[in-house]
């Protein structure tokens, strides 16, 4: 006869079964077992509406509402991303927080239909705090941190993409670096020029090994002459150090007093020499389809 199992048995714990008693006894540890929810909000619909924007408002219906609530974000979203560094992404930006943090207080409106309109008013504000601080802000310096950031420079905003291999960098691409510490943290010529800390954004005009040659209103390459650029040396050469791209700064001057221009073009060759560890990224040379303007 075939063996069966008897029914009288309990099947047996499954491994995972270890998590579910170590949480139930956390949960009734905290007396979170006695805590219910009103009717009609449930906790993974609640925390599904924390993390997704606008999703609050289709779980409470209408449906329809929820619909506009997901594209609207959606929208705003575009905007941001199209209009980075610019005033229209910073509106949309708070735009975004505002339109997630309104849904997910929308949903929690059974819990919150007996309250006085100051209580609600002060829950609205807890919960955009929450969404802003939490999830919104984190978030953005997170991408800026380690994707792409949009700068300010001379006026003009550019997006930068920080995912770049310095191995394909080469004379004439665009980079994005931090000025070295070590130059802008000392007082050329006595105090009568200084520099200060800051980001800089110029071509590669010579990689590590070059020859780099400084005339009246020329200055050469490995042999080969160009225009000068604004405030370079009248004279004198150098090589570029390993692991270092020859970059000419474009900064804001600005001077009380007669201020020599050897002073000047002293003061920037020491930031000329990027070392390849201040690197921070490369310009886009387009952002959805608008052509950037470098300065």
């Amino acid at each position: 006869m075939p063996v069966e199992a008897s029914a009288y048995y309990p099947p047996r714990a499954r491994w995972y079964g270890l998590f579910f008693y170590f949480g139930n006894a956390v949960r009734r540890r905290l007396a979170l077992d006695r805590l219910a929810l009103p009717r009609g909000i449930k906790l993974s619909e609640l925390l599904a509406g924390f993390f997704v924007p606008g999703l609050a408002v289709y779980l409470r219906g209408p449906k329809l509402w929820g619909q506009a609530a997901l594209s609207t974000w959606a929208a705003l979203f575009l905007f941001y991303v199209v209009g980075l560094g610019h005033p229209v992404a910073n509106l949309a930006f708070g735009l975004m927080i505002s339109l997630h943090a309104t849904g997910l207080v929308y949903y929690c409106n059974p819990l919150l239909v007996n309250e006085s309109f100051p209580t609600r008013i002060a829950v609205t504000l807890l919960v955009l705090i929450a969404i802003g601080l939490g999830l919104y802000l984190p978030t953005r310096n997170l991408v800026q941190a380690h994707w792409l950031v949009p700068l300010q420079m001379n006026g003009r905003v550019v997006v930068v993409q920080r995912l770049f291999q310095l191995s394909v960098i080469k004379r004439g691409d665009w980079v994005a670096y931090t000025y070295d510490e070590n130059a802008t943290g000392h007082n050329y010529h006595g105090g009568v020029v200084q520099l200060q800390n800051g980001m800089g954004l110029g071509p590669v005009l010579a990689m590590a090994g070059d020859r780099v040659v400084f005339s009246n209103n020329l200055f050469s390459v490995n042999g080969i002459w160009q225009t000068n650029l604004p405030h370079m040396p009248a004279s004198g050469e150098l090589v570029v150090p390993e692991k270092h791209w020859f970059i000419w700064p474009n900064l804001g001057i600005s001077g009380h007093g007669n201020v020599g221009e050897a002073r000047i073009s002293s003061a920037l060759l020491g930031l000329a020499s990027v070392n390849e560890s201040n690197f921070w990224g490369s310009p886009f040379h387009r952002w959805f389809g608008r052509k950037q303007i470098l300065p």
